[in-house]
């Protein structure tokens, strides 16, 4: 995929001998991986088709070692890239050819359950199920899953502000954070919130989380924990269009319900999932919606009854209810299994990640449907339906040049739409690399010299993943999508970063 690295300005120079050599010097504990063949594994993240082999993966174990490292680079001037399980889907943790790539895998133990408090003290490797897992002993779990959380870090998850199926009832990362423990682009440890509900002053770890690696190095994250609802009843109804099944999405919402998820599949997405996970889905519709119901017995009853008769409404040719637990999973396992099952039947796909206001959901389905014939590339797709969460699966070859550069213009045009009515360009998945240009389509110039100033505040010589999230006013204007009027910039006393 294309990716101009001459607009966001040129990366330092650094030289790789002297730099291994200092931290052989000053760290000589520290595990750095410094020959081609060790550093290719960590070319890229999820999103293969951007690939860059770092100079240099620094794997600490300790809170001491990364204080360490980032006072080195801060004082080097070499760029520093955090990783942490590579599940990202937007090139986020893609690394720099002169710069370190700081690995965060070993930090990877949960160091406290509290019980009486519902949190639990984790280091950013750990796995988003292992906290889930230790908890339910107690019962209780961690509710933000997104479907790579047998994968995917907890670290990685505050950088990206992920979610998941249950995002809809009990919210994203951000709304299930307590604390952070940072460490600044030259070595300081900072913490973040508090164990307390809320904290003084500004609210620092919400702007932190979904910041993409970009103000700091998170080393310990507090997080909350919920009692295991008593009930849950999930619900699969079948529609013969798309748009009838997002018309339910909305008159659900509308209804007054807040399922624990709503999930939407198309026929593409539900058959390729069914052939994998044989999850029981039917073939023969168009769209499928998974609506979970989840609190105590009564009122889950009373909420499956008005949701059934809303999807009958709505047109729903099928509803069906799991009779037990064991197919409640199996529904899930379909929904959660969908990204890769849909990578068995085409060689490449390209997963996006926008957001859109609900009651515009049948119309952005039929303008993806629409995008589809335009560029001729086929699209399955997969919602988080119920907060307007869409992840669109534009399936092509990547050893075909013309179907590589179709999906990237086919992705631009989807999220360009999003941005159309009224939603954003991303919603989990961060911004990274892929989505760097329709940054310029969101947001205006004032709004980027604006980002550029609280990333400045955090880290003055750009050296925590420079190159990412925020284009420079450079990059927009050549993109073309951002108003300059008589071709100057506004507020042109400021340095353009």
């Amino acid at each position: 995929m294309h990716y101009d690295e001459r607009l966001d300005g040129p990366l330092p120079e650094v030289d790789k001998a002297a730099l291994l050599n200092r931290l052989r010097r000053d760290l000589p504990d520290l595990h750095v991986l410094h020959r081609r063949e060790d550093l290719t594994p960590y070319e890229c993240d999820g999103l293969s088709a951007y690939r860059t082999v770092p100079m240099l993966v620094a794997l600490p174990d300790t809170l001491a070692q990364v204080q360490a490292l980032m006072a080195i680079a801060s004082e080097e001037g070499v760029p520093v890239v955090a990783r942490g399980a590579g599940t990202g889907l937007s090139g986020g943790a893609l690394p720099l050819e002169k710069g370190i790539l700081l690995v965060m895998a070993r930090f990877n133990r949960i160091l406290e359950i509290d019980t009486e408090a519902g949190t639990a003290r984790v280091q950013p490797g750990v796995r988003n199920l292992a906290i889930s897992q230790a908890a339910a002993p107690y019962g209780l779990y961690y509710a933000p899953d997104p479907s790579s959380q047998i994968a995917c870090s907890i670290g990685g998850n505050v950088a990206e502000n992920a979610g998941g199926v249950h995002c809809l009832k009990y919210g994203l990362t951000v709304h299930n954070l307590l604390k952070l423990e940072i460490v600044t682009v030259d070595g300081e440890c900072l913490t973040l919130g508090s164990d307390a509900l809320d904290t003084p002053g500004f609210d620092l770890m919400a702007l932190f989380t979904g910041s993409e690696g970009m103000l700091g190095i998170v080393t310990e994250i507090t997080v909350k924990l919920l009692p295991t609802p008593p009930r849950a009843k999930v619900l699969l109804a079948s529609f013969d269009s798309v748009e009838n099944a997002g018309q339910a999405v909305a008159d659900i919402i509308a209804a007054g319900v807040i399922p624990g998820g709503l999930e939407m599949m198309d026929n593409l997405a539900l058959c390729a999932a069914e052939d994998f996970a044989h999850a029981g889905y039917p073939r023969d519709a168009a769209a499928i919606l998974l609506c979970e119901l989840d609190g105590v017995e009564s009122d889950v009853d009373e909420d499956c009854q008005r949701v059934r008769a809303v999807m009958e409404n709505a047109g729903a040719t099928d509803i069906r209810q799991a009779r037990d637990d064991a197919e409640r999973q199996r529904f899930w396992a379909g929904r959660k299994a969908a990204f890769p099952a849909v990578g068995r039947i085409s060689p490449d796909y390209y997963c996006m990640d926008g957001t859109i206001p609900k009651r515009e959901l049948p119309k952005v389905l039929a303008g993806i449907e629409a995008l589809s014939r335009e560029y001729d590339l086929r699209v399955a797709n997969v919602f988080h339906a119920g907060d307007g969460n869409m992840h669109p699966l534009i399936l092509f070859d990547a050893n075909d040049s013309d179907q590589l550069q179709r999906a990237e213009a086919l992705g631009g045009r989807i999220l360009e739409l999003c941005v159309a009515v009224g939603g954003s360009i991303t919603g989990e998945h961060g911004v990274g690399r892929e989505k760097i240009n329709q940054m310029c389509s969101q947001f205006d110039a004032d709004e980027i010299t604006c980002f550029h100033a609280v990333k400045a505040a955090f880290d003055p010589q750009r050296l925590l993943n420079p190159g990412k999230n925020i284009p420079t006013l450079n990059r927009c204007a050549e993109f073309g999508a951002m108003h300059i009027h008589r071709g100057e910039l506004p507020f042109p006393e400021l340095e353009r970063f």
